[in-house]
């Protein structure tokens, strides 16, 4: 009997040891989750919320949609606005994270200095992002240090509104705000390469860019698809760096839902979380159907 015990105990070490966690991501993610779910089928007036079964909130949400065909309907219109933003942070962020991270990784030769030089990447996380995001306000405003230094330059003859207020603010500060999600993926990624492989390659006659395209680019690609999904997920929900850079004028659908919980239009949001939710999940089965990220994990 204690021998069989024993057996048992011995073939579900494993999952007696994830209890704990599962236990607590199902608490604290699965559980709202489905609730949030269970919501985005209420009903609600604009006094009262009651609990039912009806497809109104997700029908609302795509109102006018097809009536509005070939124009584009506010919730497509969202949706693309911020799919904008999501892939120009993208492609910003793997640029500059894919750049980072090479250095790093290739030409930092000691630990030391690769220690120091992230702990720096790190600073700007000391304070929170509102605070980051406000420091641009000085620096690009109507009046601000890069209007004056234009002017006094003469490259422009007045003030340049599309500085502060516009695509290319919110851009700019999603951008220095979580390219650091894209350089450590990328960095663990290259650490990881044989470095007899990029000896080899030059060897054989590789050029540099042949070497980075053919050796370094496919064995980094788990590294910028976990980096891509972060950056993609917190740009997506984002709404208070498009509030706040964007001067409240700039739709995306993380204000929509924003401006639905502010009004207490707690089912209309529900359902608009949950459609951004399979947006997203959609996006990154896409993206680990081209890579398989459990070699990263």
């Amino acid at each position: 009997m204690m021998r069989a015990i024993q057996d048992f105990f011995s073939r579900t070490l494993a999952y007696w040891q994830a209890a704990p966690m599962a236990l607590v991501f199902g608490f604290f993610f699965l559980l709202p989750l489905a609730a949030t779910a269970m919501v985005s089928f209420w009903e609600y007036t604009e006094y009262s919320i009651e609990p039912a079964f009806v497809l109104t909130n997700y029908s609302d949400a795509f109102d006018g949609c097809i009536s509005s065909l070939p124009d584009l309907c506010t919730t497509f219109r969202t949706y693309l606005s911020t799919l904008f933003f999501c892939g120009g942070t993208w492609l910003l962020t793997l640029i500059i994270g894919f750049t980072v991270a090479w250095f790093l990784a290739f030409h930092v030769r000691t630990m030391t200095m690769q220690i120091v030089l992230f702990t720096l990447c790190t600073i700007p996380f000391w304070t929170s992002n509102v605070i980051r995001m406000i420091s641009w306000i000085p620096l690009l405003g109507r009046n601000g240090l890069m209007n004056q230094l234009l002017l006094s330059l003469g490259i422009v003859s007045q003030p340049q509104e599309w500085l502060l207020y516009s695509d290319f603010s919110v851009l700019l500060a999603f951008v220095h705000l979580y390219t650091f999600f894209m350089v450590v993926p990328i960095f663990n990624s290259m650490m990881r390469i044989d470095r007899a492989l990029i000896e080899a390659a030059y060897d054989a006659g590789a050029s540099g860019w042949q070497t980075l395209w053919n050796v370094v680019v496919p064995l980094t690609k788990p590294g910028i698809t976990i980096g891509s999904i972060f950056v993609i997920t917190i740009v997506m929900g984002d709404f208070v760096t498009i509030g706040i850079m964007g001067g409240q004028q700039i739709a995306s659908v993380g204000k929509v839902i924003q401006t639905e919980i502010s009004f207490l239009q707690f089912p209309a949001a529900a359902a608009n979380a949950v459609i951004l939710l399979i947006s997203v999940l959609l996006i990154i089965v896409g993206l680990t159907r081209l890579v398989d990220i459990r070699k990263e994990l």
